[in-house]
């Protein structure tokens, strides 16, 4: 089962003083031992090391307050999930799937995207944003615009 993580919002989920130290020692146990899972057998497995990395980086970011989302990279999200999470209104983001941006598929009358062609979409748009910003930075530096 491939994942695929989904930024974390602004706000924070509130957590207990008990379940902030709960989490935190569960936190430190994972970073100074070995991961097995144990069945009801009694048998014992070995995470992988991917495995136990994303477990590592769940626990921190759920200590720190922050809320996580974890989908299926072949999970379907409608056009209004979509937009949220790129942060645009519903109407543009089917603008982008009519001019064939990102690929879709449909089921009934009703659009859907997969979160993997969703999540590549946002990031190759947000390399093109960040080559635009650092090269009108550069720009306006040369022309003397910021001091030093």
């Amino acid at each position: 089962m491939k994942t695929s993580r989904i930024s974390k919002p602004e706000s924070g989920v509130p957590l207990s003083n008990a379940d902030k130290l709960e989490i935190a020692q569960i936190y430190l146990e994972l970073m100074q031992s070995e991961v097995k899972l144990i069945g009801t057998d009694g048998k014992t497995e070995v995470l992988p090391t991917s495995l136990y990395s994303f477990l590592c980086r769940l626990l921190a970011d759920i200590k720190e307050g922050h809320s996580v989302t974890i989908l299926q990279s072949n999970a379907p999200l409608t056009t209004m999930e979509a937009s949220r999470i790129l942060g645009m209104s519903r109407q543009f983001f089917v603008e982008l799937l009519e001019r064939n941006e990102l690929p879709f598929h449909k089921v009934g009358t009703h659009r859907r995207v997969y979160v993997r062609d969703l999540l590549a979409y946002k990031a190759k748009r947000d390399a093109a944003r960040r080559l635009a910003l650092d090269s009108l930075t550069r720009s306006e530096f040369e022309e003397g615009i910021y001091q030093q």
